[in-house]
This record gives structure tokens, sequence and C-alpha cells, in this order.
């Protein structure tokens, strides 16, 4: 060897456990343990993760979709942030801590190996030691040295923490390697430092089979962290506080449009047509307002128009009607009083009858547009209904046809319009004498619902073929013949639209149904008025 001075030269490299790093000088390697314990940090972004796993999601409405989302996204954005910083921060502390170390270490090293012979004795690595830990002796480490089977501790002789990685890393390779570990819930960090000489000037370093350990605490380094995780948890809790308000507030603004238009839309299902929104901007809401507001704008149009030409149609039936009326009574009388025999008596009967269905549509029709017209008015009176549909069928002659479950005088009164209750018990018997088969019956009781509110119930039932089921949700349309055969008879298809039309005055209900032994029934519920006061209260719809 030319010199002690310049034979013995240090090569050290540093690995970190999270990212590796380029060695500082030629010749370097790096390594680390990779079962190396963490520092502990990551456990409240677990648990975060955690309780954002356990939140419910029964998310049913836009506003609670557009909030999660909102929030979700700045839960995702702060959580990668205090992660991505925690571990930015982690590395930076720990390769600062490490390299300084390690760079401290080499210098004690280098001063001490000046002066180390090729083959060092006990007495040579026990000094060895003790020199480079005096000159850190503040810093709390703890140095082995190593040659052959010889062993040199100071402070103490308790150097338990190599791995037989980190042995035979150092063994092989002519630069520093380190390694981290946790002892008894303290991180530490261990540096294995081969001693290597050269013969001369330009020739390439040897192993000389010294090898320095040194071992040092990192509470320090930790307490830095815990301080990061802890600012950071701060940081980002804070982070969430405020996204979950930015979250609400975006949708709020984001929803304001939607809320109004729903509130258009509830008003234009009121009838409101005349409803508009206040356009502003230009995104996909303001074109979705624009579209509702042409739509509207089309709708009110419409609507007036039908509105208009209903109207023009009901005066035009109404005046229509009237004006036949007037006529037709008069045919009706000279039919009756003419009393022919033969042909033109035959003539004459048919002229008759074709004078009285038309005469009975005409009323049919008068009676149709004072309901449209909202016309149509109560003149209520205290009866008995039992008394009235006994009345009604006799005036009819039609007690022998129809058979009877009727209350006792007296016992079933209230206030109802004789004139239009006479009319739905005609409309009602009359369509099953004539669509229906014998027996029809006609049963009259009280019965009460959930509320306690007494209704009288008036049924009628015919045992013919009963209603189609295509018919039955037209059954009481104007017009409406349940049989193409019946287009030509007698019926208007008014008759059961008035029946409905004369109960819902009452402030009744009405129905039909099919009879499971065959035949149709079509019930009539009134309610019962309490009192005189209940009874005198008439009025239109």
């Amino acid at each position: 060897m030319s010199s002690r001075t310049s034979a013995w030269t240090q090569n050290t490299g540093t690995q970190n456990t999270v990212r590796t790093r380029k060695a500082e000088h030629p010749g370097e390697a790096t390594t680390a343990d990779a079962a190396s314990a963490a520092v502990p940090g990551a456990g409240p972004l677990r648990f975060l993760r955690a309780a954002l796993a356990r939140i419910p999601l029964p998310l049913r409405g836009l506003r609670a979709r557009l909030v999660a989302a909102f929030v979700l996204v700045a839960v995702a954005s702060a959580l990668s942030t205090g992660f991505l910083a925690f571990r930015e921060a982690r590395t930076g502390v720990l390769q600062q801590s490490q390299d300084s170390v390690i760079r401290q270490f080499r210098t004690s090293v280098d001063a001490v190996a000046l002066y180390l012979p090729p083959a060092p004795n006990q007495s040579d690595l026990q000094s060895a030691v003790n020199q480079v830990l005096y000159a850190n002796q503040s810093s709390g480490w703890r140095v082995m040295a190593t040659y052959g089977s010889l062993r040199a501790y100071a402070p103490r002789a308790d150097f338990d923490d190599l791995s037989p990685e980190l042995r035979r890393s150092v063994r092989d390779k002519r630069a520093a390697v380190f390694q981290r570990v946790t002892v008894d819930g303290h991180p530490r960090l261990v540096v294995g430092m081969p001693v290597t000489y050269t013969s001369g000037q330009g020739t390439e370093p040897r192993l000389s089979g010294m090898v320095m350990y040194l071992e040092v605490s990192q509470n320090t380094e930790e307490a830095y962290v815990k301080a990061m995780v802890s600012g950071i948890e701060r940081a980002t809790l804070v982070a969430l506080c405020l996204a979950v308000v930015l979250a609400l507030l975006a949708a709020s603004g984001v929803l304001r449009p939607v809320r109004a238009l729903r509130r258009a839309t509830r008003r234009m299902a009121a009838g409101h047509l005349d409803v508009r929104l206040a356009v502003t901007g230009t995104d996909e809401l303001a074109d979705l307002s624009r579209s509702f507001n042409e739509m509207a704008a089309e709708l009110e149009r419409t609507v007036g128009e039908l509105r208009r030409m209903e109207a023009q149609g009901r005066r035009f039936v109404a005046d229509v009607s009237h004006e036949l009326r007037t006529p037709l009574a008069a045919m009706s009388a000279v039919t009756d009083v003419l009393d022919l025999e033969g042909e033109s008596g035959e003539a004459l009967r048919l002229i008759s009858e074709g004078t009285g269905r038309l005469s009975g549509l005409v009323n049919d029709l008068m009676e149709i547009s004072r309901f449209d017209a909202g016309a149509a008015e109560l003149n209520r009176d205290e009866i008995d209904l039992a008394e009235s549909v006994r009345r009604t069928l006799a005036s009819r002659g039609w007690q022998d046809k129809v058979k009877t479950r009727l209350p006792e005088p007296g016992v079933l009164r209230t206030g109802v319009d004789p004139r239009r209750i006479d009319v739905v018990t005609a409309n009602l018997v009359g369509n099953a004498l004539r669509h229906g088969a014998p027996p029809v019956q006609l049963t009259m009781e009280v019965r009460e619902d959930g509320t306690g509110e007494a209704w009288a119930v008036i049924e009628v039932a015919d045992h013919g073929p009963g209603i189609a089921e295509e018919a039955m949700p037209h059954i009481f349309e104007r017009f409406y013949k349940a049989s193409t055969s019946r287009t030509r008879s007698e019926s208007s298809g008014l008759g059961l639209a008035i029946t409905a039309e004369n109960v819902l005055l009452h402030g009744g209900r009405i129905r039909a149904a099919n009879l499971p032994r065959g035949g149709a029934a079509f019930t009539v519920e009134l309610p019962l008025c309490r009192d005189d006061t209940d009874a005198d209260a008439g009025g239109g719809r």
C-alpha cells in the first residue's frame, strides 16, 4: 500500500424503503429489507376509508345524488392529496435523516480508518468503535466493528438487530447499506459500512474484511411523522367540511332551476297554463327552461283553442236543443190528440214514438249542457228515500218488473234533490230492464265507512249477460254503448252519464260491477245529512 491515509477509502450508498435514490458516489450500491416495518401514520387513512365504506347509500332523490357525488369527489381529492402529501413528507424526513446519519457515520469511519492496520486485532477494533462513538456521543449511537471472528462494541455488547440480508449485502458489496427496523415498538436505523483499501492511485478498491455497523434511534423522525399525520388529518377534516359546504351550495345552485321547473309543472298540472320560467344563462338547464316555456305557450294556445271549440259546441247543442224543444212539444201534442185507424194510425204511432225518443234525447242534451256549463243546481228537500223510489217505480209501471228490498217508511230520510234522485233511480232501473234480464232487484240500506260517516246505498242488479270487461272503464262516458247492436236502439248513450253527474252533484259515488252469478250491478252511495242544516245545503258544482 502506498500510504495508509490514501489506502483506506469508504464507499456508502443509501436506499429508502419507499423509493430508491441514486448513489452519491460512483460504485455505491443500495438495498433495503423488504420485511421492514412501516412508520405509523397510515392507520387514520385506513380508518377514513373504512368509515366511508360503511356509509349507507339509499340515494333516491336528485339532490341527494348530486350532494353525494360532490362529497365523494371532494373526499377522494382530499384523501388522495393528504396521502400524497404524507408520503412525500415522510419520504423527505426519513431520507434527510438517513442521509445525514450515513454521511456523519462515513466521516467518523474515515477518520479512524486511517490509523487502523490492515489486519486489526481486538484492541484495534475496540479502539475504532470507541473513537467513532466518542465523536458522536450526543447522537445516541450504538457501534459495532467486525473483522473475521473478532467483534467490538460500544457502548455495550448487545448488537442483535442485524438481519442476514444486511450482513450478506455488506459482505458482498463495497457500499454502505441500511435497514429500518422496529425494536420494542421503536423505529431504528441500522447501517452497515464495509471498509476497503487501495494499493495505489488508480487501482480498484478492495474489501479489507472489516465492517463497521451503526444503530441509531429514529424516535425523533417518528415524532415528526406523527406530527405531519396529525396536521394532515386536521387539514383533511377541514377540507372535507369545506367540501360538504361547497357541495351543498353547488347542488343548491344546480337544483334551483330544477325546483323552479317542478313548481311550474305542478302549477301547470293544476290548470295554470300561463306559468313561465325565468331563463338565465346558456347552459343545458337554460335550454330546458326555454323548451318548457315554448311547450307551455303551445299548450296554452292549443288548450285555449280546444276550450273555445268546446264552448262553441256546448252552445250549439244547447241552442239546437232549445230550438227543437218547442216544435217537438207541439208535434207530441198533435200526435196525442189524433186518433187514426188503419195504415194512417200505424204511421201516426211510429211518428209518436220517434217524436218521444227525439224529445227524450233533446231533454238529455239540455241536461248535459247544463252540467257542462256549471249551471246544474241542487234543490234539496228532506224526503223519505224509500218512498221516493216507490214513487219512481209506480209512475213508470215497473212495480211488477222489479223486486225491491227497501227500509220501512220514515226510516231513511235525508236531504236530496227529489227530481234528480228520480232521474238516477229511473235511469238505473230502465237500463237494467232494457239490457239485462229479469229478475231486476233494487235494494236500499244504510252503511257506515271507516270514518263513521253514514251513506245511503242504492243497488240495482239484473240477471243478464253483464258488462263486457273492455266496456267497464267507459260505462259512464257520454254516448258510449257497450254493444254495437244498440247503436240504433232507444238508448242515447247519455242515461248513465247523466246518472253519474247527478250522483256526483250530491257528493256521492257510483260504480258498476259484474256479479259472480251473472248480471250487472250498479251501486249508488249518497251521504246522509246529519241535521237540517245539512239538508238545506244545496248548490251546483
